[in-house]
């Protein structure tokens, strides 16, 4: 059952929500998504509204335009939304060096930390690799705080010079949230709802500490097991406040993502206090081009995109000669989307229950030229069988072959079992049990799994189906010297699972 919100009818109005209506029953029809709500703002209204599937798949309850979705990364954009307001109320600046509000941060680098201002935590420009520290984030549940991650950046490695370029990066958004706190007086949720949800109206999203079934209608995230999709990561009754959360926690509704869509496209928004909520100045500064960015091959051929960069918490590029501002937010098995094109007052939002890369694209693409390329032949079936073909291609895959794989019995480990520390993820297990290998993280309980042989190489085979990437585990020395390192085993894996940032070395017995 898909649900269309009706809106004034009229004959142009028709015409237009007919083609959006075609747009997403195409995608739909070739991915099947578990649920999705969309929204489109055209001109600063809300011209379109759209809701299909479950909250949670085979349950018969229904997605509406109140249902929430956790938004992932589009949550950055309201980071620094939240920061613009404490730099128009004066009690922050953007080239303000981190460590004037956190006087314990440390960067690798000495000088890093001394330059790093409050602009750099925001823009991936750190010289970490992408992703770097993010086990101290995801998988959730697990004990890290916003102290570890604090601590554990002085003793993450560069691999590129600071400012040089881009590389996505998380943990920066963390202490971004602990600036905005100390700056701001009040905890980063706190001030997430004060100086965003509150004065926009954004009623039904949710930071922090919350309960399920108080709240209702959430949407719960699912993958794709075996061909279709079933639920993972259920939320408990009681949602806690998360590590991760200025980077990636916020959960909203297509009600509330379609307010917020037009807080952007009116530069003249006012709050609920009657008050303009963000200053000219501070708009501008959040779309300006901070850190230029690569434009990919698809971009230039699907878009004739020219340039790409990253502002504050927005990604900022041209489409068909137009201005177009968005972000994407990827958690396991939730997808969502915003999109803006200012000078057309247009924009739109999709919000999927589902690991949906392939759908986003395809939404993405096709809803942002309906208003830069409306005259273009290539509908949907064009753009979902070229990302079809291109991961058909025979180096799109650079995964090894693992199905062959050997149990290890604890007797051929002897002179690598113990317990082993990592100076910013802490400690792990390499222990027996029973006649196995274990491999345990202290504080990342989900990161538990059997050590096995493929070949030549060990690596470990997780017990958590959530953990979809598998890692080696490359052992060195002997007894109390031994140490060892890990990497991705298929190498596109996502950069979340920074294996290649670790390096553990010996620090006592197993027993």
């Amino acid at each position: 059952m898909t649900c269309v919100f009706a809106v004034p009818p009229s004959a142009a109005r028709q015409t237009r929500e007919a083609a959006l209506d075609r747009i997403v029953d195409q995608v739909q029809a070739r991915y099947r998504l578990p649920g999705f709500a969309i929204g489109v703002v055209e001109n600063g209204e809300v011209l379109y509204r759209r809701t299909s599937g479950e909250r949670l798949a085979g349950e018969g309850d229904r997605i509406g335009p109140d249902t929430l979705f956790k938004i992932a990364s589009n949550t950055k954009s309201m980071t620094t939304a939240t920061l613009a307001r404490l730099v128009d109320a004066g009690k922050l600046r953007w080239d303000d060096p981190v460590s004037k509000y956190l006087p314990d941060f440390r960067m690798h680098d000495d000088w890093v930390t001394r330059e790093m201002q409050v602009r750099d935590l925001l823009i991936h420009n750190s010289g970490l690799r992408a992703g770097a520290g993010d086990l101290m984030l995801w998988p959730e549940p697990n004990s890290f705080s916003r102290a570890d991650i604090l601590h554990g950046l002085r003793y993450l490695k560069p691999i590129h010079s600071f400012r040089s370029r881009y590389d996505y990066d998380n943990l920066l958004y963390i202490v971004a949230g602990e600036v905005a706190a100390a700056a701001g007086g009040a905890p980063y949720e706190t001030l997430l709802r004060r100086e965003v949800f509150e004065p926009l109206g954004l009623s039904r999203c949710r930071i922090g500490a919350w309960d399920r079934d108080a709240v209702g209608d959430v949407a719960q995230p699912h993958s794709q097991r075996e061909g279709r999709y079933v639920a993972v990561r259920r939320d408990p009754a009681r949602i806690e406040a998360s590590t991760m959360d200025p980077a990636g926690g916020v959960r909203c509704s297509l009600n509330d993502m379609t307010t917020w869509l037009r807080a952007w496209l009116d530069p003249q928004a006012v709050g609920t206090d009657g008050k303009p909520w963000l200053s000219a100045e501070q708009r501008a500064a959040l779309w300006r081009a901070q850190m230029p960015m690569n434009v990919s091959q698809r971009q230039r051929e699907w878009s004739n995109t020219h340039f790409a960069a990253y502002g504050y918490g927005w990604r900022l590029s041209d489409a068909d000669g137009v201005f177009k501002v968005s972000h994407t937010g990827s958690l396991m098995g939730m997808y969502s989307l915003v999109t803006l094109l200012p000078d057309q007052r247009s924009g739109f939002v999709v919000l999927i229950n589902g690991d949906a890369g392939d759908a986003r694209s395809v939404f993405d693409q096709l809803l942002t030229q309906h208003y830069t390329a409306p005259d273009s032949s290539r509908d949907a079936a064009w753009y979902m069988d070229a990302i079809a073909r291109e991961a058909r291609a025979p180096a799109r895959n650079r995964a090894p072959d693992t199905s062959a794989r050997k149990s290890v019995e604890s007797a051929e480990l002897t002179a690598y079992l113990g317990v082993y520390r990592d100076p910013w993820f802490g400690e792990v297990r390499v222990c027996g049990r029973d006649r196995d290998v274990q491999f345990a993280a202290r504080k990342s309980p989900l990161l538990t799994g059997k050590i096995v042989r493929v070949g030549p190489r060990l690596l470990v085979d997780w017990d958590a189906e959530e953990v979809d990437t598998e890692a080696w585990i490359d052992f060195s020395g002997s007894g109390s010297t031994a140490t060892f390192v890990m990497s991705k085993v298929d190498p596109d894996a996502d950069f979340s699972y920074d294996y290649e940032d670790l390096a553990f070395a010996r620090i006592g017995d197993c027993g």
